[in-house]
């Protein structure tokens, strides 16, 4: 159901008439200096710092969307629950077969499927619970992660799912877990079943730590899957598992890596002749480096497909990144666009390289944000999204749409949104997309990731328990908010 009141008014837009105008900031400033009396909508609408009356800070604020100075307000947002009785979810899927069908992968080590009806089946679409690491109830980032299906699903019947086994044999003493990616078949007696003895490994990366495994796997316009993987876990990229100057920067790890394999060609997999390392200098199935834990990857299904990368923080700075080939996203000389020092890493060093080893160009991200552990900070870890393409809601269309674990202040999961500046360079404009009814806009559970659609409309994915234990998960998609 959809959540409850919402302003009935755009932030910015005294008038009423849906758009932010100069118009607006007169009448603001009209309203701050006592010469008329705002209603209760138009109070919502321009009480920028909620003291609850219209004074001059408000009029600023309304001149300075404007002016460009602020972004433009986004419409808040309600949240119509799809699925729910689930333990973790943290993604969901559409199929590229036209079925209409919805793929809920939960942590806990299943996929369920939600039928174009709205009806979810009861039976797994696919278990690897039995392969799986065991779950600690209380917090584990561990699990089923990612799901992707083969482009040429609907005639091949081929899946790709990511999941944490425990620890192989043969791998280094004391590490944790092995993270994997599997190939399986969907059944021929039933298209919402997986062959459970199609299982192919394809690829397997032994982690030291039970936390940072990364977790999103996708298919790129290329055809080539990609998996973010996280840096080993632990803290700081130092320690059991991680090499001098951080795996993040090593390019003889596949940990804090963007990855790029071929699974339509060699054995278990190819590497696509253009990543960047394929004839040496690093790992072949290297594509992008610098990564601390890319939890959360997606391809912009509109636009230029561009490849998006939410990569979670330490304690300071948190990142959204646009990913390129062969592209240095800094970790851990940086932390977003900040410097980092591993020995000490709650102060801010003055200064810090621009290059990597190989005297490649540190990038920035494009959305950076300051970790809730900082004062004035927003969230405690970032959590990727998508670019909405879909119908339902246009004031965010071609704009990235993102989230926070946890906000400040006792806030339980947050939404953002980003906008593409103008000339397509720089830093992108962040601001909260507020849902309805919600605690300062905030949602009323913990977010753990999103979904999107074949038609481009998005899911959020979200659970109450502080790790993936009972039954509180949900799925829920953005909708419009209806004035009350």
């Amino acid at each position: 159901m959809a959540c409850g009141p919402v302003r009935a008014q755009p932030t910015g837009d005294y008038s009423g008439d849906g758009i932010v105008n100069l118009a607006d900031a007169i009448l603001t400033l009209r309203a701050a200096v006592g010469l008329i009396t705002p209603t209760p909508a138009q109070l919502a609408a321009v009480d920028f710092n909620g003291d609850g009356k219209v004074d001059v800070t408000d009029a600023v604020a309304v001149l300075q969307i404007v002016v460009g100075l602020r972004p433009q307000p986004v419409p808040a947002v309600s949240l119509v629950e799809v699925a729910s009785g689930l333990v973790s979810p943290v993604t969901l899927v559409a199929p590229p077969d036209g079925s209409g069908r919805l793929f809920i992968v939960d942590q806990a080590g299943v996929v369920r499927v939600l039928g174009k009806d709205g009806t979810m089946l009861p039976a797994p679409f696919l278990d690897v619970r039995s392969e799986m690491v065991s779950l600690n109830a209380g917090y584990d980032e561990r699990g089923l992660l990612g799901l992707a299906f083969h482009p040429g699903f609907a005639s091949n019947g081929r899946l790709f799912a990511y999941y944490v086994r425990p620890l192989r044999a043969g791998a280094p003493a004391g590490w944790n877990c092995t993270c994997t990616v599997s190939e399986f078949h969907v059944s021929a007696a039933d298209p919402n079943v997986v062959d459970p003895t199609s299982e192919r490994v394809v690829l397997q990366i032994d982690h030291p730590e039970a936390n940072h495994v990364g977790g999103t796997i996708a298919f790129g316009p290329d055809g080539m899957l990609y998996l973010g993987m996280g840096d080993g876990g632990g803290a700081n990229d130092v320690g059991l598992g991680h090499v001098a100057g951080g795996n993040g920067q090593s390019l003889n790890t596949l940990l804090g890596k963007i990855i790029r394999i071929d699974v339509d060609g060699g054995d278990p997999y190819g590497i696509p002749p253009d990543n960047p390392f394929a004839a040496g200098g690093g790992l072949p199935e290297i594509y992008a480096s610098g990564f601390r834990n890319p939890y959360r990857i997606s391809f912009d299904s509109g636009g230029a497909h561009e490849l998006f990368v939410g990569d979670a923080g330490q304690s300071r700075w948190e990142e959204v990144d646009i990913v390129r080939k062969g592209g240095d996203y800094g970790w851990n000389i940086r932390e977003g666009s900040h410097c980092f020092d591993p020995s000490n890493p709650t102060v801010e060093p003055p200064s810090c390289p621009t290059v990597g080893p190989r005297g490649e160009p540190l990038i920035n991200p494009i959305i950076e944000f300051a970790n809730s552990a900082q004062p004035g900070g927003l969230g405690n870890a970032v959590i990727g999204g998508f670019v909405y393409r879909g119908t339902a809601l246009p004031a965010l269309v071609g704009r990235y749409v993102f989230g926070s674990w946890e906000g400040a202040s006792g806030q339980r999961g947050v939404l953002f949104v980003g906008t593409r500046p103008t000339g397509d360079a720089g830093t992108w404009q962040m601001q909260q997309l507020e849902v309805a009814g919600g605690p300062r806009g905030a949602l009323t559970h913990d977010l753990l990731g999103f979904g999107e659609d074949a038609a481009g409309e998005l899911y959020v994915l979200t659970r109450d328990a502080s790790g993936p234990s009972g039954t509180t998960g949900r799925v829920s998609r953005l909708a419009p908010a209806t004035a009350q």
